[in-house]
């Protein structure tokens, strides 16, 4: 990567700081409560395609979520946490193995109201830094007004995808497809929101109802970037239980480390209320409103300059 700063580094990190304060301004006005939590844990979630940064015996976290979760579980119903999180070896135009995390969760939610306060959220932070009703971003106009498109990702695989999601399943592609096939595809126009995900690939999300091949889980994608993942939660700790026994079957399989589980999590997890969560990615979200194309344009330290 280029260790030169960008030119525009000081306008960037002076809009990144409004920003955060308009969000930190958002939730406190919507009676959220801010919390921080551990950012070294003995047990991060055995997601079989994340690889947490070991620290002595325990690790970094690479999110927040079950920390929060105990906290719902304990009876605090609005919480939110700007925070640092860290996935080993994720570098790259939009990535960073230190990533700076909005994430917040609500009691009595599900995944289709999540979407909507996701909207709110951000159509909020716009108004405050003077855009409106849009951004600007590589030359191309984004509308952001209400209400952004939405998207399942079964009709996402048949308008972009080389072969049917059932096949990309079958053959372990899917991940491959949704980045190089359909991301680049979506929130060109207005924000999509990419939803109805494969029960598989929601490994803490509940699952839909009326339909148990899908998890109720989506994520936002703005001028082809994934900015955040959000899912109704699931509060079933036998399931958790087995879905991260899978996951930590996949990772063995794979030759990755095997994280222990976290057992305090799912002791709580059966106390915890019906709810939503969001994990969304700062850095990007600042790249949008910076119309800067990688995400080293938008801190103020990357890796190889530290």
């Amino acid at each position: 990567m280029n260790q030169t700063r960008n030119p525009d580094i000081r306008k960037n990190l002076d809009l990144r700081a409004k920003i955060i304060a308009s969000i930190r301004c958002y939730f406190e006005k919507k009676g959220y409560l801010e919390v921080e939590t551990p950012v070294r844990i003995p047990a991060p979630a055995p997601e079989a395609n994340i690889e947490a940064e070991p620290s002595g015996s325990w690790f970094l976290q690479t999110s927040p979520e079950l920390c929060m979760k105990r906290l719902l579980a304990e009876g605090f119903e609005r919480i939110f946490q700007i925070c640092k999180c860290y996935r080993k070896g994720e570098r790259g135009k939009l990535h960073l193995p230190e990533m700076t995390m909005l994430e917040w969760y609500t009691k009595g939610h599900d995944y289709l109201d999540m979407m909507r306060q996701c909207e709110d959220l951000i159509t909020t932070v716009a108004r405050s830094i003077d855009h409106g009703r849009g951004i600007q971003y590589q030359g191309r106009w984004l509308d952001f007004t209400k209400p952004w498109v939405r998207m399942t990702v079964d009709q996402a695989f048949k308008k972009f995808a080389p072969e049917p999601l059932d096949t990309a399943l079958r053959n372990g592609n899917f991940d491959e497809i949704i980045a190089c096939d359909i991301a680049p595809n979506l929130g060109w126009v207005k924000p999509v929101f990419l939803y109805d995900y494969p029960a598989a690939l929601g490994s803490l999300a509940r699952l839909k109802p009326e339909n148990k091949r899908v998890a109720e889980r989506f994520e936002l994608y703005i001028a082809g970037i994934e900015i955040c993942n959000a899912f109704s939660e699931l509060t079933d700790s036998d399931e958790q239980r087995r879905r991260f026994e899978v996951e930590m079957r996949m990772r063995q399989t794979s030759g990755k480390v095997i994280y222990p589980l976290s057992k305090p999590f799912l002791n709580a997890l059966d106390r915890m209320p019906e709810s939503a969560g969001n994990a969304l990615g700062m850095d990007r979200l600042v790249m949008l409103f910076a119309d800067a194309a990688e995400i080293d344009a938008v801190v103020a330290f990357t890796p190889e300059v530290c």
